[in-house]
């Protein structure tokens, strides 16, 4: 069938994020091949003879800038409901992230008064994951998820980076997301900037959010490089350690071990006795603290607004 733009309801076009370089590889696919897919509608409840548009946005969003008057579309003969889970289990080109899923989960939430159970089930996950997911539209500022719906954002990095700082600091989290947005940085970029943000003083936080861009072409250059925590050096320790035992372990598989004399092996058995204490030691703390960190985590995350 084919249908006019206005007869298309868009209702949930808030549900996707938007990337210019995916809506640029489709805008120039049905420039030079037309329409290949229809995009997939539902009837809109109502007798104005509207279609509520489930799946197929950045096709139209291209066929508008390219100045057709239609679209060819399929109607599924489904509830909005069950069209919209359908649509997400058919998409395999690109996965969804974290926060599309939220949103997706809300919107059916809300919208068609679906409980936390009745979603787990017709997803295939458990009510945790669904609650988790839930969690992060509540927690992540709104002004932040409108940057990562308009493709300002990379959604892991608002994830992984800017909701943490907004866990602690909600308000420098908005203002930061807001400074950075225009230049739409990476994921690294991001992570360099929340980083900065976080460690520094209020008027380190005041010229960072005046001049982001200077921060990052300081970095770039290496001008300005940012102060390593005992975090990352415990990260890029640990990785060290496992460089350093697999080139170990490829030593021994290649017969080091027997070119060596009786008294240098009793020394290496001596030397391999009190490193694997070590590392035991070191494990032991290890586990304990990230498990102490995760329960931390949890608290200050049932007590964020």
């Amino acid at each position: 069938m084919e249908l006019e733009f206005h007869q298309l309801d868009r209702r949930y076009e808030q549900l996707r994020t938007s990337c210019r370089k995916r809506d640029s590889r489709v805008l120039a696919s049905l420039d030079r091949h037309g329409q290949q897919l229809p995009v997939v509608v539902v009837v809109a409840g109502g007798d104005d003879g509207r279609y509520v548009l489930v799946d197929g946005y950045k096709r139209v969003r291209a066929l508008v800038k390219l100045g057709r008057d239609t679209v060819r579309a399929t109607c599924w003969a489904l509830a909005e409901d069950e069209a919209l889970l359908l649509g997400r289990l058919m998409q395999t080109a690109e996965g969804d992230s974290a926060l599309e899923q939220a949103w997706l989960l809300c919107e059916l939430r809300e919208r068609f008064g679906l409980t936390v159970d009745e979603l787990a089930r017709r997803f295939d996950r458990s009510a945790s994951w669904v609650s988790g997911r839930l969690g992060l539209v509540s927690a992540l500022p709104e002004p932040i998820q409108e940057h990562v719906r308009h493709g300002h954002l990379v959604p892991h990095a608002a994830m992984k980076f800017l909701l943490p700082l907004a866990r602690k600091n909600r308000q420098g989290a908005i203002a930061l997301a807001t400074a950075i947005a225009p230049l739409r940085p990476s994921t690294r970029q991001t992570e360099a900037l929340c980083i900065a943000f976080a460690r520094g003083d209020d008027e380190a936080r005041r010229h960072l959010l005046h001049h982001p861009e200077l921060f990052l072409r300081a970095r770039e250059t290496g001008g300005d490089a940012l102060p390593i925590g005992p975090g990352e050096l415990l990260l890029r320790d640990i990785g060290a350690l496992g460089g350093v035992a697999r080139r170990a372990a490829a030593h021994v598989t290649a017969g080091a071990v027997r070119e060596l004399l009786p008294p240098e092996q009793q020394k290496l058995r001596r030397r391999a006795q009190t490193t694997r204490g070590d590392v035991a030691q070191l494990f032991e703390g290890l586990e304990q603290e990230i498990e102490h960190a995760g329960r931390a985590y949890q608290d200050d995350h049932s007590q964020a607004p």
